[in-house]
């Protein structure tokens, strides 16, 4: 006898989850300006001892550790809370791969305030606030050096390896809207040989002088200050690093880049991209699908580029070949092109 099949009836907890999400961010941010990891990271389990480590009441402790508990961030256990493998890892302000300073730029109100009447946004096509994020010298860039470097510590690294790996010897590398520096200060500790050229607005630059001072290649770092549409890059270099940067453009403006990119590069050469980059049906993977809506808010003309997308691009500009290649653990990719 077969039964009738199983319908499942509509629920309202998705509409409820995803209006009140907002919350979630200001839980996180909440959590780590009080050090509430590195707290419980200390030892401190308790409600009790937790208050007392952050200087917060009682209840509001027991609520915002509930909320993180619910949300995947901490583990509670017989009263006790501990901190996930996540938590741990990359919000305990004594881990060394601590990234808490990340929610200064990504919860930053001149990000946010791009969202706040999304219907005008998706009626327009874009930023409702003239150039967005890509006007010249927009501050914001500042605080994404300043902020964002060490959760891009992960991907530098795994990046300055594949160029390694390629280019072992001595190099010239052009680090394209370089900000805090990381990627092309990356390459530099991993190849004692190489050399790097950092282009970005001159405040950001100057954080990305401190990150190479810090990591002994000042020697071996140099700039260019402006606008990488611009400014004249130089010719021969054997490397060119395009890092979160070609998202916040159309397509004709990248391909532009692009040919100027290839025209800047030795006869053999090759240009590593770390992107967000959705498959083609652009819901999956669900991270790198959803950073279309960030540059659709906060660019006039960005988006997250597939693949198919962006291969077409650099053929158009002139390259021979790409390849994409996944960048775990991070959620991004990074294509290779080659001349």
């Amino acid at each position: 006898m077969s039964s009738a099949p199983q319908t499942q009836a509509p629920s309202p907890g998705i509409i409820f989850d995803n209006l009140n999400a907002h919350v979630r961010t200001s839980a996180l941010r909440g959590a780590i300006e009080l050090d509430l990891f590195s707290a419980i990271a200390e030892g401190n389990t308790s409600i009790e001892a937790i208050a007392k480590r952050i200087q917060a009441s009682e209840k509001g402790t027991r609520v915002l550790c509930d909320f993180l508990t619910i949300n995947g961030l901490l583990t509670k256990k017989d009263q006790a809370y501990g901190l996930t493998i996540d938590s741990a890892a990359f919000l305990n302000r004594h881990s060394p791969a601590y990234m808490g300073t990340a929610a200064r730029f990504l919860a930053n109100p001149m990000l946010t305030e791009n969202f706040v009447d999304l219907a005008a946004v998706v009626r327009k096509g874009g930023s409702l606030h003239a150039e967005g994020t890509v006007e010249p010298e927009n501050p914001i860039w500042v605080e994404f050096a300043h902020s964002m470097a060490p959760m891009m510590r992960m991907s530098a690294g795994l990046i300055a390896k594949i160029v390694a790996a390629e280019i072992p010897g001595e190099c010239k590398v052009l680090d394209i809207a370089a900000g805090h520096g990381l990627f092309g200060i990356a390459v530099a500790a991993e190849n004692p040989k190489a050399q790097i050229v950092a282009v970005d607005w001159a405040q950001v630059l100057a954080v990305a002088d401190e990150n190479a001072e810090k990591a002994g290649v000042a020697g071996r770092h140099s700039k260019i200050a402006g606008s990488a549409f611009d400014v004249e890059f130089g010719s021969k270099y054997d490397v060119v690093l395009i890092t979160n940067f070609l998202h916040h453009f159309d397509i004709p403006t990248n391909e532009s880049l692009l040919r100027k990119v290839h025209a800047a590069m030795a006869p053999v050469g090759m240009v590593v991209t770390q992107e967000f980059i959705p498959n083609d049906d652009r819901v999956t993977p669900p991270i790198d699908a959803a950073f279309s809506m960030m540059m659709l808010g906060s660019t006039p003309h960005g988006d997250a580029y597939t693949f198919r997308e962006y291969d077409q691009m650099f053929r158009n500009a002139g390259f021979a070949r790409n390849e994409m290649r996944e960048l775990a653990p991070t959620p991004q990719r990074v294509i290779v092109s080659y001349k």
